[in-house]
């Protein structure tokens, strides 16, 4: 009885521990699903972040690649800019110099005008004294002035000292500055008191300053503004002797000569050009 007893007990207890390890079997198998279904979720979790960062990187490359071509364009866009600006320049001085050469043209031909009316009002005058004056006594074996023949030969000597002042100032257009030289000293020495002496003397000033012979340019410059002051050259040979002063470093007849400008010519572009040059000296 007492066998059985223990028999009895011993099975109870066997039946107890393989009920406890059963249902610790069961609480294993659902931890491991549990942890199976988190590893699940994170491995989704880690696929949806590296797409959205494989998006990110694609979108990334292409902002990039739009941020090159933006500035390849704006590159592009500034050298077109650049080269429009450098032919609007030389565009402008083309225009310049076109200006220049029309307002030279213009003043030689009212130079040419003034020196043609002033000499047919001399010679008219000329006739008009002959014609007002008693005729003289008539000397033995006289000798009949031919005022035609006269007339003739002023008109000859005019066209001379006109082709002489063309070529000398062809040298001075063209830039052929040491030509020009000497073809001026040499019309001014044939023609001292033709109406072309002041705008001869000036360009003789001019090709004198382009050869970097300062004092010589400075001499004819103050040629015309003193023989010749009541030339249109006087205030551009004014501004000439101020820049000649300048490089022969004597800043201060420059100022001078700069202010006498300014307060002769006030308003005019003269006038301009010599407060610019006056500021530089300052």
């Amino acid at each position: 009885m007492r066998l059985r007893l223990l028999l009895l007990g011993g099975l109870c207890i066997a039946a107890g521990q393989a009920r406890a390890g059963l249902f610790s079997d069961d609480a294993a198998r659902m931890q491991i699903q549990q942890v199976e279904a988190r590893v699940s979720g994170l491995e989704e979790s880690s696929k949806q972040q590296t797409e959205a960062i494989r998006q990110q990187t694609e979108a990334g490359k292409q902002l990039a690649e739009t941020s090159k071509q933006q500035t390849r364009s704006m590159l592009d866009l500034q050298a077109q800019i650049e080269a429009q600006n450098a032919e609007l320049r030389n565009l402008r001085g083309q225009n310049e110099e076109l200006k220049h050469l029309l307002q030279d043209a213009e003043k030689r031909q009212k130079d040419f005008y003034i020196d043609l009316d002033t000499r047919i009002r001399h010679f008219e005058s000329v006739e008009a004294a002959n014609a007002a004056a008693p005729p003289p006594p008539p000397p033995p074996q006289p000798v009949v002035p031919d005022k035609a023949a006269d007339t003739a030969l002023a008109a000859g000597d005019i066209a001379v000292e006109n082709r002489a002042y063309e070529a000398a100032y062809g040298f001075f257009k063209t830039g052929n500055h040491q030509k020009a030289v000497s073809a001026l000293q040499e019309f001014l020495k044939k023609f001292p008191e033709s109406v072309y002496a002041p705008k001869a003397s000036y360009e003789l000033g001019g090709a004198y300053f382009a050869l970097k012979d300062y004092k010589n340019a400075l001499a004819s410059y103050q040629t015309v503004a003193g023989k010749y002051s009541f030339s249109p050259k006087t205030p551009d040979a004014m501004l000439g002797i101020a820049e000649c002063q300048q490089e022969l470093n004597d800043a201060a007849g420059a100022r001078k000569t700069l202010k006498q400008i300014i307060a002769k010519y006030p308003g005019s572009e003269i006038a301009g050009k010599a407060k610019e040059l006056l500021a530089e000296l300052k």
